[in-house]
Order: structure tokens, then C-alpha cells, then sequence
């Protein structure tokens, strides 16, 4: 926006929506011919049937489909009606891969021959090519990563002008070196994310197995486990320079879609039942271990209110994704006290935290199971 003097701007998420399907259906088929073996009601294969394509995901998921297809603006390939109701669309592509996965098991543990190998390949080819279709009619044929599109605009002073680019080219330029210094942001390649786990030990670095969805992507899915105070440290030195904060929480606990507002004291249980405030009577890490709770939703922190005093942080000022109807306009402010119980994941760029937490990023990561509750952000 600042580089083409714009009042308001917006990426197109439909793209990114489609590649990301798309390749989501492709992971998940690879994940099928690789446990092919193991038995259809085993933990994992059960695990990889539940949503084989759900909507969402993690940072880097997103990173690597940015680096493969690139940036479109939102004027050139907006929300069709099947990708703001999406719904139906994910459960047809959901049953077909499912029944899929059948015809797939069948192929790969049938016989051990090179032969074989090729006819199960040949088949998972054409049911990607049966998913390119699904969404292509759904959603609409998305521009091409390395073809040049127009994009017509005014300007904040009502100048015209026209931009010829690829996809490609356009995310390389909003991540460019030169563009970054020169708007003091950061560089999206390097960012990464912290999560807060206090089951496991802190300065960790963690990965979840199987969970992805390029296949050869440019990153795995991986976090560095830090107490709340770090988190809230590099979160808040990545506001102070300007730049907005993707972080991911369990939306749903003590919180009101319709004002806007995130505090564990929005309600309280134990006056209206006598029986606690529910998920309150446990520690963070005891909701991870009994299913209580676990990462939902992705949203934005754009601004933190500082204790002048104490010089902490007091609430948050959140965007997010569903509407001018929900909260504020869209915004949601949410407590610090909320924060500590029921945000999970912030991602920021390694200059934000210190050496120590940079230094757990050159470690092996430690493995969490598929269903691990910090791999299920959607």
C-alpha cells in the first residue's frame, strides 16, 4: 500500500485457497501410499482420513504455497460463493479422496512389482486431475503462477495506473530486500513461529509429523517452545516497528464473536452454577493433555496497550477474518490474561528474539504425533 500510494489493498485469498487444496489433496494421497501398510484402523491412518483437506493451516503451509504460486490482487481473482461457503465443496472433495485412499491402499499393497508401482502412480494422477476439476468449477480457474496478469488501480490521489507482473514476481517484490529496508518491514522467508507448549521443555525446537501440505515444500511445519514472556517480548517488538503479528489461539474459549471481546472473565460458571469456571480450573498444559483445549484459529495482533508503570502489556487489539459483522468491524480486543491462558502461537521474525531462541533454530527438531494438539491451527 505504501508502495503504490493505496488507500486500501487487499491479496487475494481465493488463490492462495485453491493452490492450497489442491495440494493438500496431493499430500494427503502421498501420506496414503506411504502408510499403505499399516492397518486402515491404526492411530495414524485414522488420523490423515479425519480432514484430509481442511480449510487453514499453519504459517509455514502458507509460506510455501506463497513460494510455489505467488500473489495475485484480490480485484483479479476475488471470492467466489463456494469459496466464502465453503462447506460443501471441502466435504465432496473429502469423500472422493477418502474413497481414494481405498482404491490407493489396494493398488500399493497388492503387488510388489515396478509394474505396480507404475499403475498406482498413473491413478493417483487422475484423481488429481478429477480434484484440479472439482475446484476449477467451484472456485473458478485461478491465474497462472508465471503468467503476467494486468492489475488496473487508482491511486490515494486518483492517478491511474496499470501493473503487469506474474504472481511469482509480485510475492517476490513484496519480499524483496530493497522494498523491505525501504518500508521498514520485514522479509515473510524469514519468519517463523514460537509457540507457547508447557508440556514440553522451553527453547525446544518442534515439528509435527506428517503434517504439511506442499509435497518437497521450500519448510516443514517447525516451532520454537518458549515461556509467555518471550512470546510477548518478540510480539511486541514486532508491533513497535510496524508489523502485524499472525499468532493462533483457541478462539472459542471465553470469548463473544459479537462484541469483539477475548477475557477469561467474560463469563463466569461458578456464579451462575456453582460448579468453576471450567476450563479455568486447569493449567494450560493439563487443557493440552485431556483434549480441552488446543489451537482453532489464526488471527492478527496489530496493536498492544502498555502499562506506562509496570511496562507490560495490558490487551490487544486483534483482526480478524470473519467479517465487519463480528467484533468492532472485524476487531476484536483481547486481555493479556487471555493471552497467557489460550494464545498458543505468535510468528515473527528471528531479529525480534534473542540469540538463545535463534540458536534453538539450528536444532533437530523434536517429533509431536499428527494429532498433537499444536498441529491442529485452523
Amino acid at each position: 500500500m505504501k508502495k503504490h500510494n493505496l488507500k486500501e489493498f487487499e491479496l487475494s485469498q481465493a488463490y492462495l485457497y485453491f493452490w492450497d487444496k489442491l495440494e493438500k489433496a496431493n499430500w494427503f494421497l502421498e501420506q496414503v501410499i506411504d502408510t499403505a501398510d499399516q492397518d486402515l484402523d491404526s492411530r495414524l491412518v485414522q488420523e490423515l482420513l479425519k480432514a484430509p483437506v481442511n480449510d487453514g493451516g499453519q504459517w509455514d503451509q502458507a509460506n510455501n504455497l506463497v513460494y510455489k504460486y505467488g500473489l495475485v490482487p484480490q480485484t483479479l481473482y476475488p471470492d467466489s460463493y463456494n469459496a466464502m461457503a465453503s462447506s460443501k465443496m471441502g466435504r465432496l472433495i473429502t469423500s472422493k479422496l477418502r474413497s481414494d485412499a481405498l482404491t490407493l491402499r489396494s493398488l500399493v499393497t497388492s503387488s510388489k512389482s515396478p509394474s505396480s508401482k507404475q499403475k498406482y502412480l498413473a491413478a493417483k494422477a487422475r484423481m488429481m486431475q478429477e480434484v484440479h476439476c472439482i475446484l476449477t468449477l467451484m472456485l473458478g480457474p485461478p491465474p497462472k503462477p508465471d503468467q503476467e496478469f494486468t492489475w488496473e488501480y487508482y491511486d490515494a490521489n486518483d492517478a491511474y495506473h496499470q501493473v503487469q507482473k506474474t504472481p511469482l514476481q509480485l510475492a517476490m517484490e513484496l519480499s524483496s530486500s530493497t522494498l523491505v529496508r525501504s518500508l521498514s518491514g520485514c522479509n515473510v522467508n524469514n519468519l517463523f513461529s514460537l509457540v507457547n507448549d508447557p508440556r514440553h521443555k522451553y527453547l525446544t525446537h518442534m515439528t509435527v509429523d506428517r503434517l504439511g501440505n506442499v509435497v518437497g515444500g521450500r519448510r516443514a511445519v517447525t516451532y520454537i517452545n518458549v515461556d509467555m514472556t518471550t512470546m510477548k517480548r518478540a510480539a511486541i517488538r514486532t508491533l513497535k516497528a510496524g508489523i502485524p503479528v499472525f499468532f493462533g489461539s483457541d478462539v472459542g474459549q471465553f470469548s463473544n464473536s459479537a462484541a469483539g471481546i477475548m477475557d477469561t472473565k467474560l463469563y463466569d460458571y461458578d456464579l451462575a452454577f456453582g460448579s468453576g469456571n471450567g476450563s479455568l480450573q486447569m493449567s494450560k498444559s493439563q487443557r493440552l493433555r485431556v483434549g480441552e483445549s488446543q489451537m482453532t484459529h489464526a488471527m492478527v495482533l496489530t496493536a498492544v496497550q502498555i502499562d506506562e508503570k509496570t511496562g507490560k502489556s495490558v490487551r490487544w487489539r486483534v483482526q480478524n477474518s470473519w467479517g465487519e459483522n463480528a467484533g468492532s468491524k472485524g476487531w476484536f480486543v483481547m486481555t493479556d490474561e487471555w493471552m497467557d491462558e489460550f494464545v498458543y502461537q505468535v510468528v515473527v521474525d528471528p531479529s525480534f528474539v534473542d540469540k538463545e531462541v535463534r540458536d534453538a533454530l539450528k536444532t533437530e527438531p523434536m517429533v509431536l504425533p499428527l494429532w498433537d494438539p499444536m498441529g491442529a491451527l485452523a
